[in-house]
C-alpha cells in the first residue's frame, strides 16, 4: 500500500517537520510504502484564458512541467494520503495551499462531466494534519481549508489532527496512531 504524505513545510525541522516524521513512522509501522510529496517549490495557479485552461476539459496544467503534473501523477498512484501544513496566518502555507488550488481545478471539475469517480482524490483515505506555531491558533481555520479540498474532489476524510507547541506531547502520537491505522487498513465510519 502506498501513502503519500503532502506537505507544504518549507523547513527540515521544527513542529510540522517532528509532526511529519511521526506519521510517517506509523505508516511504516503499519506497513505502508511511505513516500514524501514536498509541494512548496511549485508556482501558483496561473488562471489561463477567462479563468479556466486545460484544467477544466483535460484535467491537466498547462504550466505543469513545474512539477506540478508530476506531483497530480503521485496523488493519483498513492492508496493513502495525508495533507499536512504549518499555519500561517490562520491558513495552510503559501505552497501546498497553491498546489492545492492547481488540483483542484484540475480534479473538481471531473464533476462537471460526470467523472468524479475519476478524480485522483475519489475514495481514499485522508489525515488532515496541521501545526499552528506561535500562539498555536489556526489550526481549525487550516484544517477546514483541506477539508474543502477534500469535499471537492472526493477524497473521504480520515481524521483531523492539530499540533501546537503545548499538545505536541499527545498528539504527535496520535497522529503516530492514526497513520498507523490507515496503513493497517482501517477505513473512516467503521465502529471499533
Amino acid at each position: 500500500m502506498k501513502f503519500l504524505v503532502i506537505t507544504g513545510n518549507p523547513k527540515q525541522k521544527g513542529l510540522c517537520h517532528a509532526l511529519t516524521q511521526e506519521i510517517l513512522r506509523g505508516g511504516r509501522d503499519g506497513g505502508a510504502a511511505m513516500e514524501i510529496l514536498a509541494v512548496d517549490k511549485l508556482e501558483r495557479c496561473h488562471v489561463c484564458g477567462d479563468g479556466w485552461g486545460s484544467c477544466r476539459e483535460q484535467h491537466r496544467c498547462a504550466f505543469g512541467d513545474d512539477g506540478f503534473n508530476g506531483a497530480q501523477e503521485a496523488v493519483k498512484e498513492a492508496d493513502l494520503l495525508c495533507f499536512i501544513s504549518p499555519v500561517y496566518w490562520g491558513e495552510m502555507a503559501e505552497g501546498i495551499k497553491c498546489f492545492f488550488d492547481r488540483l483542484r481545478r484540475c480534479e473538481a471539475t471531473k464533476q462537471f462531466g460526470g467523472r468524479a469517480a475519476d478524480s485522483v482524490f475519489a475514495g481514499k483515505q485522508t489525515l488532515l494534519a496541521a501545526s499552528p506555531g506561535g500562539s498555536g491558533n489556526g489550526a481549525l481555520s487550516c484544517l477546514e481549508q483541506m477539508d474543502r479540498l477534500c469535499r471537492h474532489t472526493g477524497a473521504v476524510i480520515f481524521d483531523y489532527i492539530s499540533v501546537n507547541r503545548w499538545n505536541n506531547d499527545y498528539k504527535k502520537q496520535a497522529a503516530y496512531a492514526a497513520a498507523k491505522a490507515m496503513a493497517e487498513g482501517r477505513k473512516n465510519g467503521i465502529t471499533l
